[in-house]
């Protein structure tokens, strides 16, 4: 199982937001290149990047950041938000990222998100699910629909997706742990790739996540306070057996 560290990027900068709110914020560095370079060197085989601001606003605004990270470290970066059509899926893949990664226009039309797995290929294309309360939330987590997560996914299924991040927003940023329920309940729900992010804040829980069968564990805040050792992760990681 992959431990991946995140950086999210609003204004530029590489922040941290608890349970998905804007005005809550921490900021951790100016450049979000330094720190995906500080990673790399920590053992990360790999970036996910996320343009807070594109989440929200949907459309690109940090991206050329991202690309600038994926430019720099040599191992693959993943970016997501504010990928709502065709073409920003293509200029980001442009810009050298190995993955895209889709939420909001996913979750409105599985459609879409089938003609962006058949014009980049489905291993270069992520979905994102963010949940709240087991209903999928939109547009930065600003907005919840009646959607519920199994219910996506069976769409995602059919429309030829591989792999997906599932991040419940009440565990995000808060260092307390995961939602095991809810991860083993989606986990068994769907034959798809499973990412899981939010709420990690230990090595035993990534321990617990790889024994239930996640792909990897999407690391944020964790990583930034030195909950989890990054470099100790990835070598009791790749020892586990």
């Amino acid at each position: 199982m992959e431990v991946i560290p995140a950086i999210d990027i609003r204004g530029g900068r590489c922040v941290r937001l608890y349970q998905g709110d804007y005005q809550r914020e921490t900021v951790y560095s100016d450049s979000p290149v330094d720190v995906a370079v500080h990673w790399v060197e920590l053992g990360a085989a790999r970036i996910h990047v996320v343009d807070l601001d594109a989440a929200r606003e949907g459309v690109p605004v940090n991206h050329q950041t991202a690309g600038a990270i994926a430019a720099t470290v040599p191992v693959p970066v993943q970016l997501g938000g504010g990928l709502r059509s065709l073409e920003a899926a293509s200029r980001a893949a442009a810009l050298g990222l190995s993955r895209v990664v889709i939420g909001t226009a996913a979750a409105r039309d599985t459609g879409f998100v089938q003609r962006v797995c058949e014009a980049l290929g489905p291993e270069r294309v992520v979905v994102s699910i963010d949940a709240r309360d087991g209903y999928v939330a939109l547009n930065g987590w600003t907005q919840t629909t009646r959607l519920r997560v199994p219910d996506l996914l069976y769409g995602l299924e059919t429309a030829g997706v591989c792999r997906f991040v599932y991040t419940d927003i009440s565990k995000d940023g808060t260092l307390t742990e995961p939602s095991w329920d809810e991860i083993v309940k989606v986990h068994a729900s769907t034959s798809l790739k499973m990412l899981v992010a939010g709420g990690v804040s230990s090595i035993d829980h990534l321990l617990r996540l790889r024994e239930i069968g996640v792909e990897a564990a999407i690391v944020g805040k964790a990583v930034y306070t030195g909950d989890v050792s990054l470099s100790e992760a990835v070598a009791v990681l790749a020892g586990a057996s």
